[in-house]
């Protein structure tokens, strides 16, 4: 069986993280959404929101599943037995982290692929940074997340006021 990994902070899930989500379900027969635990940054939702938005998110796509994980992508990998791990580029200044990280996956772990998919044009400009400053400033965010996401989000940013 196929498996591939698409790891992230998901803070919070966006419409551009699903695209690449879907997209990445029809090329394995499994996928597994690592929500990560403790990122090195800000964020805005707690582990246990991010990973119940996810799979709410996820919930329509039958090969497609959520875990929370702690560490190194790679050994999160080979705890699930994946064979790839997923990541999504918009612009050109994410292929550049993009292939750093990808060259220290395979030195770390050489027999997992590294399968980047580019983002739809229309979620080119998307970020999880950008959507949280937007809705903070009242910004229409709703076609950017799906609808539980943003009722969350909305939610979130007006108690932090």
């Amino acid at each position: 069986m196929s498996i591939a990994i698409y790891p992230g902070s998901f803070d919070p899930i966006t419409n551009g993280h699903l695209d690449i989500i879907t997209r990445a379900a029809k090329l394995f027969q499994k996928l597994i959404i690592g929500v990560y635990d403790k990122p090195d940054k800000q964020l805005l939702f707690s582990t246990e929101e991010r990973a119940e938005m996810v799979s709410k998110t996820i919930a329509p796509l039958p090969n497609v599943e959520a875990r929370v994980f702690t560490g190194l992508a790679v050994d999160f990998a080979k705890e699930v037995k994946a064979q790839a791990i997923v990541r999504g580029l918009r612009m050109s200044g994410d292929f550049e982290n993009e292939f750093d990280l990808a060259m220290m996956n395979k030195r770390l772990a050489p027999e997992i692929e590294i399968v980047c998919l580019m983002s739809d044009m229309k979620y080119q400009f998307l970020s999880s940074s950008l959507l949280k400053e937007a809705a903070r400033l009242g910004g229409a965010i709703e076609d950017l997340v799906p609808e539980h996401v943003a009722e969350a989000l909305i939610k979130k940013v007006h108690t932090q006021m």
